[in-house]
C-alpha cells in the first residue's frame, strides 16, 4: 500500500520541476491546498443532501402548490399479475413475438398491451411536482454559488488578468474564500452522485454518473496541484448557464411556456457564447499557452489540459443539440408555441411519447385497433417532458 501511495503521489507527476510536496507544506506564513482538506467534502455532501430534502419538502413543494402544480404523476397502469410479472422479471420492452403471445393469453389486442407497458414504465418516472422541486433546489444552489463566485472573483487579480493564475505558481497561498468555494462545489457534486442511487433512476443515469465523476475529478485534481485560481474561473463560468436552464425547467413545469421560451433563449445564447467563445478564448488560452510560457509543461499539466479539452468537446456537442432543437422548431413553424423542453423523440424524456390516448384503462376483451386509429390522437409533444436538454455539466 505504501508503494502504491508513493507511486500515486509522485512529485514528478503532480508538481513542476524542482518542486516537492515539502515545499507546499503549511507554515505560519502561508497556507497551501492539501489533499486531506477535501475529506471535509464527504460529510458536507451528506449535509447538503439532507438540506435538499428539507428544502424540497418545506420550500419547493409549497411553491409548487402555489403554482398549482399537481402532485400526481403519470396515469397508472391497470393492475395485471401476468403483465406485471413479465415487466418485473423478464422485460420492460417486450418484442413483437412476446406481445402476440400475451395478446392471446389475455385476450387483449397488441396495441392495448403496448399501452399498458408504456403506462407501467411511466409509473417509475418522477411526477411533475417532484421534478419541479428538484429543479428549484438546483436553481437555488446554482444561483447562490454563482453569486458567491462573482462576488469573490471580482476582487481577485486573476479575473482581470489570467496570467495571475500562473505567477509564482505553485507557491500561491490558499485563501479562505477559495477553500470554501472548492469544498462547497465538491460537496454539491458528491451529493448529486450519491442521490443518483436513491432518486428514481432515469434513462441518462450512466451519462450523468460519468459526468459527476468527471466533475469531481476535475475539482479534486485542480485543488491538489494548486491550480485553484484557474479552477475558480472554470467553476464560475459554468454555473452561470446552469442557473438559467433550471429556471427554464421550473417555468416549463409551471406551464409558463412564454417565460420558459424566453429563459431558454437566454440560456442558449449564454451557453453557446460562454462555452464556445469565452471558455476557449479565456480559459483554454491561459491553461495551454500562458501557463506554458510562465510555468512550463509537466505531466499533471498535460492531464489537466486534456480534461479541459475533453470538456470543450462536450460543450460543442451540447451546443449542437441546443441549435438542433431550435432549428427543428423553426423549420416546423412552431416558434410561437415552441416549448424547448418538450421534445417528443428526445432519449432523455422523462415521460414516453405516444400517439395513443392513454386516459382509458385497458379493456377486458379484445378491441380492433381501427376503433382507436384516427381518433383521440394527442400531439407528439404534448405533456412529454424531458428532464433537461443537456446533462448538468461542468
Amino acid at each position: 500500500m505504501a508503494g502504491i501511495l508513493a507511486w500515486f503521489w509522485n512529485e514528478r507527476f503532480w508538481l513542476p520541476h524542482n518542486v516537492t510536496w515539502a515545499d507546499l507544506k503549511n507554515t505560519d506564513e502561508a497556507t497551501f491546498p492539501q489533499a486531506e482538506d477535501l475529506y471535509l467534502a464527504c460529510p458536507l455532501a451528506f449535509c447538503i443532501f439532507m438540506i435538499r430534502l428539507v428544502f424540497e419538502r418545506f420550500v419547493a413543494r409549497p411553491c409548487a402548490m402555489g403554482l398549482k402544480i399537481q402532485a400526481n404523476g403519470p396515469q397508472k397502469a391497470q393492475p395485471n399479475a401476468i403483465l406485471e410479472k413479465v415487466f418485473t422479471a423478464i422485460t420492460k420492452h417486450p418484442d413483437e413475438k412476446r406481445l402476440e403471445g400475451l395478446s392471446k393469453q389475455l385476450d387483449w389486442d397488441v396495441r392495448t398491451i403496448q399501452r399498458w407497458f408504456r403506462q407501467r414504465r411511466n409509473q417509475e418516472k418522477p411526477s411533475t411536482l417532484a421534478r419541479f422541486c428538484e429543479s428549484m433546489w438546483r436553481f437555488t444552489f446554482y444561483l447562490y454559488i454563482f453569486t458567491y463566485g462573482v462576488r469573490f472573483l471580482k476582487k481577485t487579480p486573476w479575473l482581470w488578468n489570467t496570467k495571475e493564475c500562473w505567477y509564482n505558481y505553485p507557491y500561491q497561498p490558499l485563501t479562505v474564500d477559495i477553500h470554501y468555494y472548492y469544498v462547497l462545489e465538491l460537496s454539491f457534486y458528491l451529493s448529486l452522485l450519491f442521490s443518483q442511487f436513491i432518486d428514481i433512476r432515469r434513462k441518462d443515469f450512466l451519462i450523468m454518473f460519468l459526468h459527476h465523476v468527471a466533475t469531481i475529478s476535475l475539482i479534486t485534481f485542480s485543488y491538489v496541484n494548486n491550480m485553484a485560481r484557474v479552477g475558480t474561473l472554470v467553476m464560475c463560468l459554468h454555473d452561470a448557464a446552469d442557473v438559467l436552464i433550471e429556471a427554464a425547467k421550473m417555468a416549463n413545469y409551471a406551464k409558463c411556456h412564454i417565460l420558459c421560451n424566453l429563459l431558454f433563449a437566454v440560456f442558449a445564447i449564454l451557453f453557446i457564447s460562454s462555452r464556445l467563445g469565452v471558455y476557449p478564448v479565456w480559459i483554454l488560452n491561459t491553461t495551454l499557452f500562458e501557463s506554458w510560457e510562465i510555468v512550463g509543461p509537466y505531466p499533471s499539466w498535460w492531464v489537466f489540459n486534456l480534461l479541459l479539452i475533453l470538456l470543450q468537446i462536450l460543450h460543442s456537442f451540447w451546443s449542437y443539440l441546443i441549435v438542433k432543437t431550435a432549428c427543428r422548431a423553426i423549420s416546423k413553424g412552431k416558434v410561437g408555441k415552441w416549448n424547448p423542453l418538450h421534445v417528443s423523440k428526445d432519449d432523455r424524456s422523462d415521460i414516453e411519447s405516444s400517439s395513443d390516448e392513454d386516459d382509458s384503462p385497458p379493456p377486458n376483451q379484445k378491441h380492433h385497433s381501427s376503433a382507436t386509429n384516427g381518433t383521440n390522437k394527442t400531439h407528439g409533444t404534448n405533456g412529454y417532458l424531458t428532464g433537461a436538454l443537456y446533462p448538468d455539466e461542468h
